[in-house]
């Protein structure tokens, strides 16, 4: 049986859930190595999600910047694969009910969106939501990745222990479901998880791990990162060598654990890399003025070494 509203379908009839949790990540925004990605693929398959709603995409998606791909075989145009707003329904290790938001951030329509989520998170008898998040750093691989947060809510952002920042950027749509589920008394958060600048372009595995922890301080969700903290082993070693090989990657790595170690986690915020400052440039950054490689040129570097590796 299927139910059919304006802004989404839903596959079944609302669940009688006991004080689920709602976690959602919407792809577009920022997401410095799809490591907010990789965090909610694996609490899906962890807590075996269904797909309970999809969000209108002719509404909310426009597809001429996400156009649907053709599934063309010797001449036969199979079937097109559409992108899609879904909202799943599981749970996780322990038996805590978990609802999962996931897709492509909507192109038009956020208010209506976010009214849509937020209603369906009331009607499920969400206890909390966080959406989860990641943006570059300029913070080492060799110490562990640092969490902010935000929230609409004063007390909520109080209550956890993670960085607070204090910038002015264009805001995603995660920011607006906060002001949503807040309003409609749903306490919201976001979650999001420093990766060093130097390995933006590529996975960083160990950001998806502390993501994950960071949501299950908060609310208790048990989720298995076995797979997740093998991953960030084998590339903390793979670029632990790149680094032992080159001064100037040692110098780099140096100047980056003086600040994380001695410089208060309170006064770091989102600003310079946002802004698009170099750490490693001689520009906007800490290291001003040193002669080592720029980010860009370290990263293509590292790449090219992991890329060896796994060939």
């Amino acid at each position: 049986m299927t139910t059919t509203n304006e802004a989404f379908r839903l596959h079944e009839p609302l669940p009688q859930l006991g004080a689920p949790v709602m976690v959602a990540m919407l792809t577009g925004w920022i997401d410095a190595s799809g490591a907010a990605a990789s965090a909610i693929a694996t609490i899906e398959q962890a807590c075996a999600m269904r797909t309970l709603a999809t969000f209108d995409s002719d509404t909310f998606i426009d597809y001429r910047a996400r156009r649907p791909t053709m599934v063309l075989r010797e001449g036969v145009n199979e079937t097109l694969i559409w992108s899609e707003i879904e909202l799943k329904v599981g749970a996780d290790a322990n038996g805590r009910d978990v609802v999962v938001l996931t897709g492509p951030e909507p192109d038009s329509s956020w208010r209506r969106f976010a009214e849509a989520v937020s209603g369906l998170a009331v009607e499920l008898g969400v206890t909390k939501a966080v959406v989860l998040g990641a943006y570059p750093f300029a913070s080492p691989h060799t110490r562990p990745p640092r969490l902010s947060s935000s929230s609409p809510s004063a007390e909520l952002i109080a209550s956890v222990p993670f960085l607070k920042n204090s910038v002015d950027v264009p805001a995603g749509m995660g920011a607006v479901l906060e002001h949503a589920l807040v309003g409609k008394g749903v306490p919201a958060l976001g979650i999001w998880a420093q990766v060093p600048h130097y390995l933006g372009s590529m996975t960083y595995p160990g950001a998806s791990v502390a993501l994950i922890n960071g949501l299950a301080e908060v609310t208790g969700i048990v989720v298995d990162t076995t797979v997740l903290r093998t991953e960030a082993t084998i590339q903390r070693e793979r670029v632990d060598q790149l680094v032992a090989a080159n001064t100037d990657h040692q110098t780099m790595i140096t100047q980056l654990e003086i600040l994380y170690d001695q410089v208060d986690p309170q006064t770091l915020d989102m600003v310079g890399d946002l802004a698009g400052g170099d750490p490693g440039s001689g520009t906007d950054g800490p290291m001003s003025g040193e002669t080592i490689p720029s980010v860009d040129e370290l990263a293509a570097e590292f790449e090219r070494f992991l890329r060896d590796q796994i060939d």
